[in-house]
Parts: structure tokens; C-alpha cells; sequence
């Protein structure tokens, strides 16, 4: 199975950070997000990867490429193995990019890998998340070779919470697994049918194409994935699938923030220093 993640977006929300560096490439602890996202896709059988980049993105690329001088000075340095993840990544993926011109909406950047899918299903990981213990693409996976279809992860959110995602209605067929009726863009807590948010992941039959293409633009102008799936709904059933292991949102601050926190925690080599860090600061405040 292929997997596609789209990296057009502007980051409006790490500006200035964003202004120039790809929101794709902020850090979380000391490797990009971007990095963990494939990682993910990777880790759940999906070597052949397409991102979808933009203007200002070139950043990407050359993470995930050669350099040789780095290469050399590592070699004589005092950390010759600090690359060596990445290195084994980049063995084990072959990533290839095309470029959205404009952000004309996730949708558009789903269509750019028309021609890189084919007639197969695909992984669609969204860089704003990062999951693990398990890796989100890999429970999905399982669910859509068990039912063949489109299937989408969601989550149950606080009601604070609700106007910030995408909100799934449906019903549980099996523990876990809704046959989904409606997706609902962002509505307010009034609007709200469920608090089963969706995030970033997807497993998606290839006939999302030709519903995003019939689908055209919608609010902003621009070509909205959850208008496609919804079309799909017309023409065979989607299935959200409960993830219960940890995600966190690094396109919102304090998901980031709290992303880097928890995940240098579980670092041998960062945990001492910090905790020490942080009982001084509870001490402070």
C-alpha cells in the first residue's frame, strides 16, 4: 500500500516560524514532524510515499536527502551516528514529491496523487498529527483489509473542544468501528451530533478521485476532503475507526508544546535534566 501526505499548507498558525521554514519541519524534540509521519508510514507497511508540497517547501526535500559534507564532518566528529535513523528511514521509504501550485484545499492535494495511486487503496497521513503506541496507519490498515472500505480514525473529544475538528455521525457495528453517515465540518457545539472527532489519518479507495472531482470547490474556494468523502458515502460505506493511543496535534501550540514534552520524557538522555527542570519550575510557580 502507497501512502500520500500533503505538505502544501501555510502554517498560519506558527507564524512568524512559518513565514519561510515549512510548518512540516518544526521540531519535536530534535527530529521534524514531518520525520515521525513517515516513520508512521513506514512502520505500517507503506514504503512507496508521495508528499504533496508547495511554494517554500524545498526544506522537505532536502531533509530527506543525501549530504554528503554533513556525511564527512559526522565521520570525523564525536557523533558519527547521529543521522543514522534518518539514514535507515530513507532506505526503507522511497519518497518521491509533486507540487499543489496553490493551496487550493486538502482535496486538490489529494488529487495531485491521482496519478501515483492508481486504482489501489492509499494511506493519507496528515502531517498536523502524530500518533504512537500504535501507530494510527496501522490500526487502519487492519480494519480496511478486514472490510475493504474507505475507513477514517476519529476520536472522542471534550465538548470544548468540539468546534476545533471534524465531527464523524454514525454507528457502531462493531466495538470500535462506526459505519459513518455524515461528516460535519468544524460545527459548533450546538450543531454537534457526536464527539467523535476525525483526525489526520485515512485508508481510502481510489474512487475518492472521482469524487472529489465531482465534488469541485466548495467553502473558501477551495476543493474540501470531507465534501469528497461525503459524495463517496452516496456510492459505498466509510468507516471510522476509534483510535485509542496517543496522538498529539502539533499544528496547535500546546499540542506541540505538550508533544515535546512527553516525548523527551522518554528519552534516557533528556529525562534526567528535565525532570530536574521541571520540579524547580513547580517549585516557582
Amino acid at each position: 500500500m502507497k501512502a500520500v501526505i500533503p505538505a502544501a499548507g501555510l502554517g498560519t498558525r506558527f507564524l512568524p516560524y512559518t513565514k519561510a521554514m515549512p510548518k512540516e519541519m518544526i521540531p519535536i524534540v530534535d527530529k521534524p514532524a514531518i520525520q515521525f509521519v513517515v516513520e508512521e508510514a513506514v512502520a505500517s507497511g507503506m514504503r512507496e510515499i508521495l508528499i504533496v508540497t508547495g511554494r517554500s517547501k524545498r526544506a522537505i526535500e532536502d531533509h530527506f536527502d543525501a549530504n554528503l559534507e554533513l556525511d564527512e564532518y559526522l565521520a570525523k566528529s564525536s557523533r558519527p551516528g547521529a543521522l543514522d535513523d534518518l539514514e535507515a528511514l530513507m532506505k526503507a521509504a522511497r519518497i518521491m514529491y509533486v507540487r499543489q501550485s496553490s493551496p487550493r484545499g486538502l482535496g486538490d492535494a489529494v488529487l495531485r496523487a491521482a496519478d501515483f495511486v492508481a486504482d489501489e487503496p492509499f494511506g493519507l497521513l496528515l502531517g498536523d498529527d502524530i500518533t504512537v503506541n500504535p501507530p494510527c496507519a496501522e490500526v487502519l490498515r487492519a480494519v480496511h483489509e478486514k472490510l475493504g472500505r474507505s475507513v477514517i480514525a476519529v476520536q472522542e473529544v471534550p465538548h470544548d473542544q468540539i468546534g476545533r475538528y471534524g465531527m464523524a455521525v454514525g454507528k457502531e457495528v462493531e466495538p470500535g468501528v462506526i459505519r459513518l453517515d455524515d461528516l460535519v465540518e468544524k460545527p459548533s457545539r450546538e450543531e454537534a451530533r457526536s464527539n467523535l472527532a476525525t483526525i489526520g489519518r485515512y485508508i481510502l479507495t481510489p474512487e475518492i478521485f472521482s469524487s472529489l472531482r465531482k465534488t469541485g470547490e466548495g467553502r473558501g474556494g477551495e476543493i474540501q476532503l470531507t465534501d469528497g468523502i461525503r459524495s463517496l458515502m452516496e456510492k459505498e460505506a466509510v468507516y471510522g475507526v476509534l483510535y485509542r493511543g496517543r496522538r498529539y496535534d502539533v499544528g496547535d501550540k500546546v499540542g506541540w508544546l505538550t508533544a515535546n514534552l512527553e516525548l523527551a520524557m522518554e528519552r534516557d538522555d533528556l529525562r534526567p535534566g528535565l525532570k530536574e527542570f521541571l520540579d524547580r519550575f513547580r517549585k516557582r510557580s
